[in-house]
């Protein structure tokens, strides 16, 4: 059996969804939506709630404003959790490269993302993302998108008590599947809709700075398939990137340590008199 959990940001979810899941799942399961319309909860404490109300062999962790077009994506889940029992995490959007330095999942090579989602962008469009994909219906990864992650169940694996808030989630249930040496895919074969995009505010960037932390000693991490100049490129490219889009957010120490991060990873680069202006403009504050 599955157990659907969701947090909610309402006491109940839409009716669409509740008939959608039902119409399109194909096997048995359990739905357990964790009410958040207070905001008394992070999307940590309610996740762990809902695992521990939950009876399935298998999790599914989905957003509440989301529309399935496979039809029985439940089987499709099960099948592949049954096929290959070292695969821990199943997600429709991922990338084969985490970077050391701070990042989204995202943040890596367009030839290292495997998408498979219809995306609202805006109440007026939406696309469909599809890419990255070879021969097969599943890709190995190493970080899935948080808007779909069905899980093996493992009563070792839960949500941090460490992070707070709604942000970075999905990386922290990657990588608790990591350690314990499972795999994660993404599947080519299960389709959905996500009506909403998310936004990279100064929750997010402590967050992430936070996760990076918590797991800087599993990091870098890949599939194997990036060789290590690019890991270079991609380290530098996101370091530089969060430092300057996280500048107003983030304290003087912890800018320099990450700018001496970047100098090290590449000592020579103009980029390095923006950050020097930048740290100086933080330090007169």
């Amino acid at each position: 059996m599955i157990s659907i959990i969701i947090c909610s940001r309402k006491p109940q979810i839409q009716l669409a969804l509740l008939e959608n899941i039902s119409e399109t799942i194909g096997c048995v399961y359990e739905l357990i939506v964790i009410d958040n319309s207070e905001n008394k909860h992070s999307i940590f404490e309610a996740y762990n709630q809902g695992i521990k109300q939950s009876k399935g062999n298998y999790w599914c962790f989905i957003h509440d404003d989301i529309l399935f077009h496979s039809k029985d994506w439940g089987k499709m889940i099960i099948q592949i959790f049954e096929e290959n029992q070292v695969i821990g995490l199943i997600g429709i959007a991922g990338a084969k490269v985490k970077t050391k330095m701070p990042s989204a999942w995202w943040d890596c090579p367009d030839t290292f993302k495997v998408l498979n989602i219809i995306q609202h962008l805006n109440p007026e469009k939406k696309e469909y993302w599809n890419s990255g994909w070879k021969d097969h219906h599943i890709e190995e990864v190493v970080t899935i998108d948080g808007v779909f992650m069905a899980a093996r169940r493992d009563d070792a694996i839960q949500f941090s008590r460490e992070l707070k808030d709604f942000h970075n989630y999905d990386l922290n249930l990657c990588f608790e599947y990591l350690k314990l040496n499972y795999k994660i895919v993404v599947s080519k074969n299960i389709l959905l809709e996500h009506f909403s995009l998310g936004k990279l505010n100064k929750s997010w960037y402590l967050s992430a700075l936070k996760f990076h932390q918590i797991y800087n000693q599993n990091l870098p991490v890949t599939t194997g398939l990036i060789d290590g100049f690019n890991l270079r490129k991609a380290e530098f490219d996101n370091g530089a990137k969060f430092l300057i889009s996280a500048t107003e957010y983030i304290n003087v120490k912890a800018f320099f340590k990450l700018w001496m991060k970047l100098i090290i990873i590449k000592p020579k680069s103009k980029r390095h008199f923006t950050f020097f202006k930048l740290l100086i403009k933080k330090c007169l504050l």
